[in-house]
């Protein structure tokens, strides 16, 4: 059996993925709640249970207290998947992060010196600061107190049928 299941925010916005057996120990811990299940049944030796298809999660995931985490994804979540210098909204495979400050001029890999560029952009940029090549950030960039959730990664095309009325709003384009 290899089913997934989709997991819905309390508000029933899709959140993410997970495996059928993280899904039946989130019910079991009583965390969620299940919304559709598949017609299969799984069974141990004292329960039988149906095969979650749709949970949704009782309450909000906690958000860490020690702040955002640096990384690639957070850089383009927090700058809205767009490049900070042409402003243009592109997809992941066509981002990438840029020193502000180059690194080859001390420049430190750092939130406060980092920004979603797009490689034109980039490579337009390279070593210079901004001064240099005439280019100036959208905004200046600073360490985020929070961000939105991520999209969630799946192609919507090929969901189950039991996750459409769930992923109406979500783009039909495939990966997210």
């Amino acid at each position: 059996m290899n089913a997934r299941t989709l997991v819905l925010t309390p508000w029933y916005a899709p959140r993410c993925v997970v495996s059928w057996q993280d899904a039946i120990t989130l019910l079991y811990l009583g965390k969620a709640d299940a919304v559709v299940n598949y017609d299969e049944e799984v069974h141990s030796p004292s329960v039988s249970m149906a095969l979650p298809a749709v949970i949704r999660l009782k309450k909000n995931v906690k958000v860490h207290k020690r702040g955002v985490r640096f990384s690639r994804i957070n850089v383009y979540l927090r700058d809205g998947f767009s490049c900070a210098y042409c402003h243009l909204k592109l997809p992941v495979s066509q981002l990438t992060y840029d020193h502000v400050i180059p690194r080859s001029r001390g420049g430190l890999t750092v939130w406060e010196n980092i920004v979603t560029a797009c490689y034109a952009c980039n490579a337009k940029k390279a070593n210079k600061t901004l001064e240099e090549v005439g280019m100036r950030p959208r905004q200046r960039p600073q360490r985020p107190t929070s961000l939105p959730l991520p999209p969630v990664l799946f192609d919507v095309k090929n969901a189950p049928p039991e996750w459409h009325d769930f992923c109406a709003a979500m783009p039909r384009t495939g990966v997210a």
